[in-house]
């Protein structure tokens, strides 16, 4: 274990966690929502501190960044754990995984260093903290990207959002890239399945945007739970005007055979699908892909100017790639960081 960094001693018994905005007050030898933040006579530990439970070579697309560094690979790390209660969770045998502490005493520490030099052997451009909400393990995380961008790596987060200012500020110098998952745009939805609230996460993507940090949305359309028109066009709409046009929006096909507490479910109709992504280009959207739709055309990147293909996808593979900055029809911007 090591000391957590975001924390306020309130006295010998409780500590109030500052990680994320749940702010969890936490008794002598509790832990927080995401369970990996045990209170010890007043002093917050972190219980994953240096164990990546997961670390693998990803395309860049996997994440899904369409318009960050298109075609390359990235070091991807994870940690046990997550400060959401997801009940579609595809990853939850990482994210929900009970006895924490015990899990993260038998995994190896890490240097991070040592994921530094994974990375660069392997040729990646970028490190991603993903698999699991980054949030939870955000001291460690915050010591490897200082690392990578004193050699030229680029940092990029998966996350759901929910991360407090505190951190925030701090890992903003170090952030290249990130990728948030907008789960609805209804507060009821984020309270009933997530365990948490909407406003924290759309407050955080404003000041993402606003720090320029590159960002992407993913929304996954869950039948019956997040497939109504009426939301997706509530979120189109604060994309188009709160943010930017350019904004990547990534809508999702559900599968509940992967998911956590939601098997019952029927998969996402993809008739659906396509009319989020109809609703969304008429919001003004520039760049919508469908997800999970392997060989959909809507996977591909289009000029939103003259609409010329700039690259062809399948999956997370890229069968095409014209790309430099500019659409080499029109030569308008494509949005893309390369």
């Amino acid at each position: 274990m090591q000391e957590a960094k975001y924390y306020k001693s309130d006295n010998k018994k409780t500590v109030t966690c500052k990680l994320c905005n749940h702010y969890c007050v936490i008794s002598n030898n509790g832990v927080g929502v995401c369970k990996n933040r045990v209170n010890k006579n007043g002093k917050l530990y972190s219980l994953n501190f240096g164990k990546p439970i997961a670390q693998n070579i990803d395309p860049i697309e996997k994440k899904p960044f369409f318009h960050f560094l298109p075609g390359s690979s990235t070091y991807s790390i994870g940690a046990l754990g997550c400060n959401f209660l997801c009940a579609n969770c595809q990853n939850y045998d990482i994210s929900q995984a009970e006895e924490l502490e015990k899990k993260n005493e038998i995994l190896n520490y890490v240097t991070p260093m040592r994921i530094l030099e994974e990375a660069l052997g392997n040729g990646c451009k970028s490190i991603s903290y993903t698999y699991s909400e980054p949030t939870i393990f955000a001291e460690y995380a915050l010591e490897i990207m200082k690392l990578a961008h004193k050699h030229k790596l680029k940092n990029v987060w998966v996350s759901n959002g929910y991360m407090s200012k505190e951190l925030l500020n701090d890992i903003i110098p170090y952030l290249d890239a990130i990728n948030i998952d907008l789960k609805s745009f209804d507060e009821k939805f984020y309270k009933k399945i997530c365990n948490s609230k909407l406003k924290p996460v759309l407050d955080n993507i404003r000041i993402l945007k606003e720090e320029q940090v590159h960002l992407e949305l993913t929304t996954l359309i869950i039948p019956d739970y997040s497939d109504s028109i009426s939301v997706i066009s509530e979120i189109a709409d604060f994309i188009a005007t709160e943010l930017d046009e350019d904004t990547p929006w990534h809508l999702s096909k559900f599968s509940p055979d992967i998911s956590w507490k939601m098997k019952n479910l029927e998969a996402t109709s993809e008739d659906i699908i396509y009319e989020a992504y109809e609703v969304a280009k008429d919001a003004g959207v520039r760049y919508v892909y469908v997800g999970n739709i392997p060989g959909d055309q809507k996977e591909n990147t289009y000029c939103s100017k003259c609409g010329e293909l700039a690259i062809r996808r399948f999956g997370y593979q890229i069968e095409r790639l014209d790309v430099k900055g500019h659409c080499f029809n029109c030569d308008r911007s494509l949005d893309i960081v390369e």
